[in-house]
């Protein structure tokens, strides 16, 4: 073998080798460190969250009603917390205005354009299904009857999911309006205006050539001095 042969076989050897760390990097970068960052960003936005609620309620014995919840939200701010039961006890998520990848990062995306949280409409939530923490890893495992509560430290609502997770196309916006009307009509639950919930994430887990969501309707409310609802008692 000619020098210039072992020179070349060499310097390929070295940038496959050089191209194969820069793989395992990236894979450890995408599934760990931006796992480490996102719970880091969660549960600041959580804290940040509680800790505004807890300087606007009332002194205890005060019979003032807690100030009413801003229907505007602010672009890139946390304003609900959401928890998902089936995810399990420990499962959490801050829940901020708009669905820009640097919001998605954080926590839940609520879809700017949809309606507010308990109100007539449809309350439309974006989140990842893998990376940056997973909070929608078990997404496919929900189901009809399945509770999804959220609160915006006033008021404790809870969301009853009516169909399994459907699959769709990205282009499919109908799924967010205020009656969803996705592409294929018959899978919605819902025909006529009501108090919805949409949740949507990446299909298949580590793609995005699809979404699925899911529905739900508001079962029940209850003001945070009532506790938690029975499904986050322990």
């Amino acid at each position: 073998m000619s020098i210039s042969v072992r020179v070349l076989v060499r310097t390929f050897s070295e940038l496959c080798v050089t191209i194969g760390a820069l793989i395992v990097l990236f894979v450890v970068h995408l599934l760990f460190w931006t796992g480490i960052e996102a719970d880091s960003a969660t549960a600041g936005e959580i804290g940040r969250l509680r800790a505004d609620w807890a300087a606007k309620a009332p002194e205890p014995g005060s019979t003032s009603a807690p100030a009413s919840t801003a229907t505007a939200y602010e672009p890139g701010e946390p304003f609900a917390v959401m928890y998902i039961p089936r995810f399990g006890e420990e499962w959490d998520r801050p829940v901020l205005q708009g669905t820009e990848p640097g919001v998605l990062k954080k926590g839940l995306g609520h879809y700017a354009s949809t309606g507010v949280l308990g109100a007539t409409g449809n309350f439309a939530v974006a989140g990842h299904r893998r990376t940056h923490g997973d909070p929608f890893k078990d997404f496919p495992e929900l189901r009809p009857g399945d509770e999804v509560v959220l609160t915006d430290g006033t008021t404790w609502f809870t969301y009853r999911i009516a169909n399994r997770p459907h699959r769709t196309v990205p282009g499919d916006i109908g799924v967010i309006e205020p009656v969803p009307r996705p592409l294929r009509r018959e899978a919605t639950p819902f025909d006529e205006p009501g108090r919805y919930l949409t949740l949507t994430t990446c299909e298949p887990e580590w793609g995005s050539s699809h979404r699925l969501v899911v529905w739900a309707h508001l079962d029940a409310t209850h003001p945070v001095t009532d506790g938690k609802p029975p499904a986050l008692r322990s």
